[in-house]
């Protein structure tokens, strides 16, 4: 009997992984790739349950002992998952590095899903190398503008990768650091090197007493990541100061370099931030390529968001000097309209991959074509069969198009703010991110009290305007000059195509509503709020 049971439940399985998918399951999945927009607009743009308020739907931390009906999880996903999604493809969810995809990435995705491609290993992805590899070229060539016999020598080697994917931005950071870390204290006069032999014994070996990495004090939070994963320490993780444009200040980065040798502290990159995650800025690519030059350090670029700007004929003189360095990264999930996650870290020399090259006899053996050979993750899926159907299907003109747009709507609500008598802007856009402020024209000089008293209020309006469920912005928090405190600012990120200046005036109306409904509240006025 029990034998028998357990044939049924295998039949049962068999047929799940077959082609018996649940019609209620299939309705859903028909819903969002048929009625893309009409099936979001079901979804608030910021949903207004909490987090917390959503646990109970999550509280059991048992595996179910008897399988679930398909239709009954169609249900659960339907009711509490999706109808409580935050609906990212709004014109006006404007508070991430998100934004809606094209109609066509869906049935896309579904192909690289059903495939489960495997890119550690040609054996799990034969067809898939070749087609990765050649979007790593693509990309490559938008950077370094390499010649064509540069490209037929190296995007299919057996020996050298120009570049790996990634699952973002932050493990592409770590890979392209980790390089610089292994090249700077790589094998030489009997050591084995880092790779081998660690930090300890490398900085004995080469007579230094630390390491340290450089980065402006926009630099984003996986470079610290980085610093602790390879033993750097995020101590030194030095933070270098901005110009009033958010760039790096080539005095201070100078300065400070010189001060770590002094004290026998080797320079494992100097880091570029091409798009910063809170503002934008763009630091000056061309001073610190020279600057890495004439100290022999590694120069990394980190363009996760700003790389896109290379498409636009009007803005890649932005990224001037980009191509000087040993190592980019660009996020395809972001300014590229992929799906999350895909990072790709490109490397200006084909021999850098090697100083972190891996193999196993099993598996990514010496002189194959793996890319898991180059990688700091093993299993990694597909993705690159999106990002290649994207560059195809849109194009190099589409994507200057976007780039284009963009920047230009947030120019535009950047001279919107500056009219309107309620608000304040703090950085202006030098791609498509901006901050800002409500903050209508003091009858007095601010003291301290008041700064502290916007401040609040910036924080309560944002999170009522979350909560309202009818448009989203970020806040952040900025050490300006001329303030003694740090300043709380609403970050708004132009990335959907879809959002237009008069979506971006009624989330400016609302914000309005919103501080009006909050004073009232309190009782008191502007410079008193609490």
């Amino acid at each position: 009997m029990q034998a028998n049971q357990e044939l049924v439940d295998l039949e049962h399985l068999r047929k799940i992984f077959s082609c018996a998918v649940d019609t209620k399951l299939q309705r859903i999945e028909a819903d969002v790739v048929a009625n893309l927009h009409e099936f979001l607009s079901k979804i608030s743009v910021a949903a207004d349950s909490r987090p917390q308020e959503l646990e109970q739907y999550f509280q059991s931390y048992r595996i179910p002992d008897a399988p679930t009906q398909v239709s009954e999880q169609a249900d659960f996903l339907q009711q509490q998952v999706v109808a409580h999604a935050v609906n990212i493809s709004s014109p006006k969810f404007i508070g991430h590095m998100v934004s809606v995809l094209p109609s066509f990435v869906l049935p896309l995705a579904k192909i690289m899903t059903a495939l489960n491609q495997n890119l550690v290993k040609t054996e799990t992805s034969k067809s898939f190398t070749p087609l990765e590899r050649q979007v790593v070229g693509m990309l490559h060539h938008l950077v370094y503008q390499r010649d064509e016999s540069f490209y037929r020598q190296y995007l299919h080697s057996r020996q050298q990768a120009i570049g790996v994917f990634c699952s973002g931005g932050t493990i592409a950071n770590i890979t392209a650091l980790w390089v610089a870390r292994n090249k700077l204290l790589a094998s030489r006069d009997g050591f084995a090197g880092v790779h081998v032999d660690g930090v300890t014994a490398a900085l004995r070996h080469y007579g230094y007493r630390d390491l340290a990495m450089l980065v402006s004090q926009r630099g984003h939070y996986s470079l610290a990541k980085a610093a602790d994963i390879l033993g750097i320490g995020r101590k030194m993780l030095i933070s270098v100061a901005t110009d009033r444009h958010d760039s790096i200040c080539s005095k201070d980065l100078r300065a400070k370099i010189k001060a770590l040798r002094a004290q026998r502290v080797a320079i494992v990159a100097l880091i570029g931030i091409a798009g910063t995650t809170e503002t934008g800025g763009v630091d000056d690519l061309n001073a610190m390529a020279a600057i890495a030059n004439d100290n022999g350090c590694h120069f990394h670029v980190d363009a996760a968001w700003g790389g896109a700007a290379l498409f636009s004929v009007r803005h890649r003189q932005l990224l001037a000097g980009i191509a000087a360095a040993d190592s980019v990264v660009i996020d395809a999930h972001k300014q590229l309209y992929t799906p999350i996650g895909a990072g790709v870290l490109l490397c200006k020399n084909p021999t850098s991959l090697d100083y972190i090259c891996q193999q196993a006899n099993y598996i990514i053996r010496t002189g194959s074509r793996d890319l898991g050979r180059h990688t700091l993750e093993g299993s990694r899926a597909g993705i690159a069969l999106l990002v290649h159907s994207t560059l195809h299907i849109l194009g190099q003109r589409s994507f200057e198009l976007l780039i284009n747009s963009t920047i230009a709507t947030a120019k535009q609500f950047a001279e919107l703010i500056i009219a309107s008598q309620h608000f304040e802007l703090i950085t202006a856009p030098t791609l498509n991110i901006l901050t800002y402020r409500y903050h209508p024209q003091p009858r007095y000089p601010l003291t301290l009290a008041a700064q502290r008293a916007i401040n609040r209020l910036t924080t309560d309006m944002q999170r009522r305007q979350r909560s309202a469920g009818e448009s989203f912005v970020s806040r952040t928090t900025l050490a300006l000059q001329g303030h003694q405190e740090p300043v709380v600012v609403f970050r708004v990120v132009i990335a959907n195509p879809l959002t237009t200046l008069s979506h971006l005036r009624e989330v400016l109306d609302e914000q309005v509503e919103i501080a009006a409904s909050l004073l009232a509240d309190s009782g008191c006025d502007l410079y008193d709020y609490r």
